[in-house]
């Protein structure tokens, strides 16, 4: 007879362990220190804007910068990005309302995104356009 020294003992206390409700479940990070939960968040706004695609660092941004855009605030963006696109601009600033987004228009990438409290220079570089919706 075989006899395993697995720490329980019997079949009871394997089942409160594996079958009760009461485990804790843990929020697990990822190394970018974001959640599950933070990261449905961002793919939900990628996948909600149409062509406009957001880059991990604007989704980082936005993240950490508490911004939360409304669908009409996605659509105003959209909007900016393809009067860019019809202007010709390569890299183009995007302000909507009080946030200030940088879009690399033949990508129809988000590349970062602030608001208001973030632009206290006015200063905003490598872009060649600006939309102001």
């Amino acid at each position: 007879m075989n006899i395993q020294k697995n720490g329980y003992l019997s079949i009871e206390q394997l089942t409160d362990r594996y079958l009760s409700g009461t485990q804790k479940t843990e929020n697990h990070k990822t190394t970018e220190g974001l959640s599950f939960q933070d990261i449905l968040q961002q793919k939900s706004l990628t996948g909600s804007t149409g062509s406009l695609k957001f880059s991990k660092h604007a989704l980082g941004r936005l993240t950490a910068r508490n911004i939360e855009l409304d669908s009409n605030q996605l659509e105003r963006l959209q909007q900016g990005a393809a009067k860019a696109e019809e202007k010709g601009i390569k890299d183009s600033l995007v302000i909507v309302d009080q946030l200030a987004f940088i879009v690399n228009v033949p990508n129809q990438t988000v590349v970062t995104a602030m608001d208001s409290t973030e632009t206290n220079e006015n200063v905003f570089t490598n872009i060649n356009g600006a939309v102001i919706m």
